[in-house]
């Protein structure tokens, strides 16, 4: 079973800088993800932002990360040079001070980053300053801590950072020693320049000679990594740049070439007419085809000499099929729908979002209620039933009286043809509702139950909850269905993590009396995906008739899973997001053990929004849910 410690992700602020990454980068393909230091990492397909900005106010958290992202988009994958930097990392490897050169590389090129970006994009300038401001207060305390600690190095790069931002031309710094100033200020004419270089070598070559100077008189490596290098898995790439590197054309996998004997060859000349409006042929088709050759030999027919595009031209596109057999037979177009449709089926699970790329789910059923579930299902009900008769008499009231209140001389509905009071009365009521509404409720309910190892303890108490759901629906005779879902973490593994829908009611049987005691066949098993099962119910939600459809999910915690620890709160996000476009209502609810702590509602929060029920006690749930299930139905009403 996996378990990780419970880290605050903003939901919101967690999309915003994936948008952010992806449209500052114009590649799709990169992901943002908070991690230790600001890196971007083409080979991975992602761009991070360091984490301590999550432990900073809300402003100056989404400010310091927003610039974290801006650097690595706008900056490090168009203007850094990966070749220089490959140098300086090799060069570094020979250093006795090592951790201290790529904090001071990746310092300077950052600055020299900023300031293109600034006069490029001056709306960026808030992010900046921000940035500025916590890390010249972060510097300065940490300043201190290491004069404390006599940390020598610590304290020259602490100071270099305090010069180069300062603002003041000569900041002074009381508590350093006298050896440590010494040094800084045999730095400064090296450390002004930074504001003069033009490009990532010369960066390389400033670090370089600062670093050459602390190790001639004796420093060694600090102890803190403030920064990391910007470019992960620098080593590896070709190109000058990480842009050219995203859009370089990759050689032929066969380096052959024809030989080619100009006596064979043969020629011919052919007129092909030019378009033009004069000569336009409506009627005629053309079509446009565009590979991307990745095998072949080399001849010595000349290419890139297409024509570019006009406005009388066709859309070109990208086409991607398949290979098989052939069955010998007549293409037709309902054979080439039925392959279409074979094809998306085998396609995995790549729309059930990324981090569930290798999860696969699969379906099971209750069996038959024994006669010892039967008894205790009895004795569920009872216990309930108080609950169960209050809900279902105050929706019955409600349905009665929405049927005998009256049709006509209303102050809102439907406009009447007697616009007469208009003109005769202060508050005229010139409105009316048609005659008689159906007492059917045009509602579907799902019930998503967490069945992860954390609910061993909170199960026996929940089954009152789920009882209560299924016998007010029932009485009501609303459709609903009440599923457990987990993962099997003993089977899970990096590419293989099977996952569990186990049905106790279907939406088919669930107003059959005698289905009810399947409920006590609800087991705590192993852990909890939660994205991965709100997608697979909703997929099944969305096409159904009902006009009001509503998904109650009931989870004790954060959810957690093999490879699932950091995204999987924005994951569930993305999930609860996509079933709310499909106008599905979502509703959490959080079951505590005791006390609710202040992160467990944030979690909630940043997942479910408003639409969260915080349940401090299990025990409590029948008391939490009624409010809950009469709200809901009375709004399917």
């Amino acid at each position: 079973m996996y378990r990780f410690h419970q880290t605050k992700v903003d939901t919101h602020l967690f999309m915003q800088l994936q948008d952010l990454t992806t449209v500052l980068a114009k590649n799709e393909q990169l992901q943002f993800e908070s991690s230790f230091g600001s890196f971007i990492d083409v080979t991975e397909n992602k761009v991070t932002a360091g984490r301590f900005w999550d432990r900073l106010p809300a402003e100056m958290q989404e400010a310091g990360a927003k610039s974290d992202v801006i650097l690595r988009t706008l900056g490090t994958l168009h203007q850094t040079d990966v070749k220089s930097l490959q140098q300086f990392k090799k060069d570094v490897e020979d250093s006795l001070l090592p951790k201290f050169a790529i904090q001071l590389m990746t310092l300077l090129e950052d600055i020299r980053l900023e300031d293109a970006i600034r006069k490029e994009r001056p709306g960026t300038k808030r992010n900046f300053s921000y940035r500025r401001a916590y890390f010249h207060h972060y510097f300065t305390t940490q300043l201190q801590s290491n004069v404390t600690r006599s940390y020598a190095t610590d304290e020259i790069f602490c100071m270099i950072y305090l010069l180069l931002f300062a603002n003041q031309p000569d900041p002074s710094f009381p508590r350093v020693e006298k050896a440590q100033l010494d040094m800084l200020d045999s730095l400064k004419e090296h450390l002004y320049s930074v504001f003069e270089t033009k490009h990532t070598r010369d960066n390389v070559a400033l670090t370089g000679q600062i670093v050459r100077k602390m190790q001639q008189a004796g420093y060694t490596d600090s102890i803190h990594e403030y920064f990391i290098l910007p470019i992960g898995h620098v080593e590896t790439y070709e190109k000058n740049t990480l842009f050219d590197e995203l859009t370089r054309t990759d050689p032929l996998v066969n380096d052959d070439q024809q030989e080619e004997t100009n006596e064979e060859n043969e020629y011919f000349d052919e007129t092909f007419s030019t378009w033009h409006r004069e000569n336009k042929n409506d009627d005629r088709k053309q079509n446009f085809l565009q590979f991307e050759l990745e095998q072949g030999t080399k001849t010595s027919m000349l290419g890139g000499g297409a024509r570019e595009t006009e406005d009388g031209d066709q859309a070109m596109a990208a086409i991607q099929g398949t290979s098989g057999q052939s069955k010998q037979n007549d293409y037709s177009d309902k054979e080439t729908l039925s392959k279409k449709e074979n094809t998306s089926e085998n396609s995995g699970e790549s729309s059930f979002g990324k981090e569930n790329e290798h999860a696969q789910m699969f379906t099971e059923y209750a069996e038959a209620p024994t006669e010892d579930e039967e008894l205790q299902y009895r004795q569920l009900v009872e216990e309930i039933d108080p609950f169960k008769r209050k809900l279902a008499k105050t929706i019955q009231l409600t349905l009665e009286h929405k049927q005998n209140a009256p049709r006509t001389d209303l102050l809102f509905g439907r406009l009447s043809k007697k616009l007469l009071p208009i003109f005769l009365e202060d508050s005229p009521r010139v409105f009316y509702k048609k005659e008689q509404e159906s007492k059917e409720f045009d509602a579907v309910f799902t019930l998503l139950i967490d069945c992860s190892a954390s609910m061993e303890n909170k199960m026996e108490e929940t089954k009152r909850g789920v009882a209560l759901f299924h016998e007010v629906l029932k009485e009501l005779r609303i459709p609903h269905e009440i599923i457990g879902f987990w993962e099997d973490a003993n089977k899970a593994s990096d590419s293989y993590q099977p996952n569990y829908l186990q049905y106790i009611q279907t939406v088919e049987d669930s107003l059959y009396k005698e289905q009810g005691a399947k409920i006590m066949q609800l087991e705590a098993q192993e852990d909890n995906r939660d994205g991965f099962s709100i997608r697979h119910v909703t997929k099944k939600l969305i096409p159904r008739s009902e006009k009001n459809k509503f998904l109650l999910i009931f989870s004790d915690g954060q959810p957690a899973a093999s490879g699932y620890d950091q995204n999987g709160i924005v994951d569930t996000y993305q999930a609860v997001a996509n079933a709310r476009k499909h106008q599905i209502d979502v509703v959490g609810m959080f079951l505590a053990n005791g006390q609710i702590e202040e992160n467990d509602d944030t979690m909630m929060q940043n997942i479910y929004g408003k639409e969260r029920i915080m349940v401090p006690d299990v025990s409590a749930l029948p008391e939490h849910f009624t409010p809950l299930l009469k709200r809901l139905l009375l709004k399917a009403i």
